[in-house]
């Protein structure tokens, strides 16, 4: 009889993918760099790194709607001067003359002899009319610094230093960022090319009659929704029939255009879970089972193509909460990862529990809960791996190591959704 293998700990799963993941673009050199308009890179990863060829700000400009002045005339308090020029943003003015201040709008180039600037609600103007012309002076009641309300030039981004490192995947702030420094294109990878296919003869797409012991097949829209918020390019091969050569079938014909190739069910022992023979006789399984609740069942391996190398294959379990809750902790941060994304970890936080868990479990388990208006956490009561409206109803995952159980007031580690569907 053949000796069973533990199963690998999350942690131990998640090291695996890592290295599996690692370098992948790189090794694919140049062609899988493309050069995308700044404006609709967000979502894609950096290529390279990318420097400032420019000071940001360019030169001392205001904060404020106001006067600027030099500093020393306004010493005693209670200066009038005459206001010499107008400074819209966009204007460059001329030099400020002694004892005289300058209107000035906010973003406006701070004009040379200007060493302060007075904001307008501490300013108050007078006309007077000199030599037939209507002249304005203006009286400040305040000592203004020098620099204050002064943006210094570089006080932002100084020319020459990096401003997005190599691995970024890019945020509206971070292309926003490239934009200040005028760059209207960026080096990023290539999008991912994920193939996904679903087996179960058992599954109904929506729209069609559900025939006895069918069920709708919900984990295609659930797959493509996280595949597409993660930029990738998806393939949709639909549902493979529940047989060892249509299997193998289709894992052939998704290698060969494609980076990943994702499944969902079949990956269990049952006389009719044909994707791991499958991937066994068209390539090879490196790592299956996870100590993971939901979610055990999950498979990493290759698949050959044609004619020399071979695919990434992922297959997922096929009850969808499990789907769901494997993507989040493995498939997600292995794609990242493939893109060169350092850091792929989700953002966890320590929450107080609203509830008890008396009954501890042998695996990590991961246990669908909500925020409340106290700031606690509620627990969804039906934890079963079926049960999809849980996903909804949630805010996100509960970490809860193997053996733990959880006494209603502490404090737990709480993964939100909002730090893993993107």
């Amino acid at each position: 009889m053949t000796e069973r293998k533990p199963m690998l700990s999350v942690a131990q799963a998640l090291t695996t993918l890592m290295q599996t993941a690692d370098g992948f673009y790189q090794g694919l050199g140049e062609s899988a760099i493309e050069f995308v308009p700044t404006l609709t890179a967000n979502g894609r990863v950096l290529a390279r790194s990318q420097q400032s060829s420019l000071h940001v700000p360019p030169m001392d400009n205001t904060q404020m709607d106001g006067y600027a002045v030099c500093a020393a005339d306004c010493a005693s308090g209670a200066a009038c001067l005459r206001v010499s020029q107008r400074i819209p943003a966009g204007v460059t003015g001329t030099v400020l003359e002694a004892g005289t201040a300058a209107r000035i709008f906010t973003g406006a180039f701070i004009p040379e002899g200007a060493d302060a600037v007075v904001m307008q609600e501490q300013c108050r103007i007078e006309l007077r009319v000199e030599n037939g012309v209507e002249v304005s002076y203006v009286h400040i009641a305040h000592q203004p610094q020098p620099g204050e309300w002064i943006r210094r030039q570089g006080e932002d981004i100084t020319e020459g230093v990096s401003i997005l490192a190599a691995g970024t995947r890019l945020r509206p702030q971070e292309t926003g960022l490239a934009a200040s420094v005028g760059l209207d294109s960026l080096p990023v990878w290539r999008r991912l090319k994920v193939a996904v296919f679903f087996t179960g003869d058992e599954l109904t797409m929506p729209g069609e009659p559900l025939k006895p012991g069918s069920i709708y097949n919900s984990n295609r829209y659930l797959l493509s929704g996280l595949l597409q918020n993660l930029g990738c390019e998806v393939s949709d091969f639909g549902i493979v029939p529940d047989s060892l050569e249509a299997t193998r079938a289709t894992l052939r014909q998704a290698a060969q255009e494609h980076d990943v190739i994702l499944t969902s069910g079949g990956v269990s022992v049952g006389e009719e879970d044909h994707i791991r023979p499958a991937v066994a006789a068209e390539g090879q399984i490196n790592m299956w089972q996870i100590a993971v609740k939901p979610g055990k069942p999950l498979a990493l391996g290759e698949v050959r193509r044609e004619g020399g190398g071979s695919a990434f294959f992922l297959g997922l379990p096929g009850n969808p909460v499990s789907s769901f809750v494997t993507f989040l902790l493995f498939v997600r941060p292995f794609l990242l990862r493939m893109h060169g994304v350092d850091q792929v970890a989700p953002a966890s936080f320590r929450v107080r529990a609203d509830f008890e868990l008396t009954k501890a479990d042998k695996r990590n388990e991961f246990l669908r809960a909500k925020l409340n208006q106290e700031g606690g956490l509620d627990l969804f009561p039906n934890q079963s791996s079926g049960v999809l409206t849980s996903t909804v109803w949630g805010d996100g995952l509960i970490d809860v190591a193997p053996g733990q159980t959880i006494a209603r007031g502490e404090m737990v580690a709480f993964i939100p959704f909002s730090s893993m569907l993107y």
